[in-house]
């Protein structure tokens, strides 16, 4: 009794005084918070739904290429071919052959001095290689093979005027060849194991290479479109079956023959389709209406 007494007479109680309005805000004031973060989501939610964010892309990437301008890479081939073919004992002609081009802006012949004597003519040539700096000018890379110096890479700046017009951009200029590496060969493929897919396999590109349409047929789907080789071949032997990337794709590498016995190694890839139990091809190594 006398230590509760003591333990009481050590204790001390302290008494504050607080407005009312302030103890209901205390209490409230949670939940205001939390009807405030549900009215903000709310809000949030509606705005998504009315008007969902869009992505911006940046101005470069919504530029659209260009189409190819088959009239301006004609040009420059045009030019290329006129260029690279000369006779040096009649330097007039390949004057007049370049008249159209230089006009007035440029020296006679694009620059071209023609050598004291021989001559070079163009076997082919072919845009290779096209990029635009500026719109509505175009510098394209033409290889050339010409029968004395062998294979050349030329670029060609061709502008598009306003009219509608071509002219040259400048002179001409001879460049390395794009960039370019050993041939690369697929991955490791699974081999396909099924006889009866090999077999219809063969077949098909048996028939294929010898351009038997008739036989071909009763390997093909029926909504197969096949365009068939214009020079014959004869199948030697299939070296390799794979499935390609596609569930129905195989890839087959085979030996072939022609007429005059030149041997060829040859990659085709071929769709394929199980229809009621038996194997058929749907496609072979290209689309015909592409």
């Amino acid at each position: 009794m006398g230590a509760l007494e003591a333990g009481r007479a050590g204790a001390s109680v302290s008494v504050r005084t607080m407005p009312l309005w302030r103890i209901r805000f205390a209490r409230s004031v949670f939940r205001y918070l939390i009807g405030a973060l549900s009215v903000a989501g709310i809000a949030a939610s509606a705005r998504f739904a009315i008007d969902p964010p869009r992505f911006t892309a940046p101005a470069a990437s919504l530029r659209a290429p260009s189409p190819p301008d088959r009239a301006a890479e004609g040009y420059a081939s045009l030019f290329a071919r006129r260029y690279l073919t000369w006779n040096a004992a009649e330097p007039q002609a390949s004057q007049r052959a370049l008249a159209p081009f230089v006009g007035g802006g440029m020296e006679p012949d694009a620059g071209l001095q023609l050598p004291p004597s021989g001559e070079q003519q163009v076997e082919w040539d072919e845009v290779v290689q096209e990029r635009e700096p500026v719109a509505g000018t175009h510098v394209y890379t033409l290889a050339a093979q010409t029968d004395t110096a062998g294979l050349l890479y030329l670029t060609v700046a061709v502008v598009r005027r306003q009219d509608g017009s071509l002219a040259l951009g400048g002179y001409p200029a001879f460049v390395g060849a794009p960039a370019s590496a050993a041939a690369e060969v697929p991955a490791r493929l699974r081999e396909v194991q099924e006889p009866a897919l090999a077999t219809v396999v063969e077949r098909a590109l048996r028939n294929y290479l010898d351009a038997s349409a008739g036989e071909l047929a009763a390997d093909l789907t029926s909504g197969a479109r096949v365009s068939l080789p214009e020079q014959p071949l004869s199948l030697q032997s299939v070296q390799h079956l794979n499935w390609g990337p596609g569930v129905s794709t195989v890839l087959a590498s085979v030996q072939a023959e022609d007429g005059r016995g030149a041997q060829y190694t040859l990659d085709y890839e071929l769709d394929v389709a199980r229809e009621q139990g038996r194997w058929e091809v749907s496609a072979v190594q290209m689309d015909p209406d592409q």
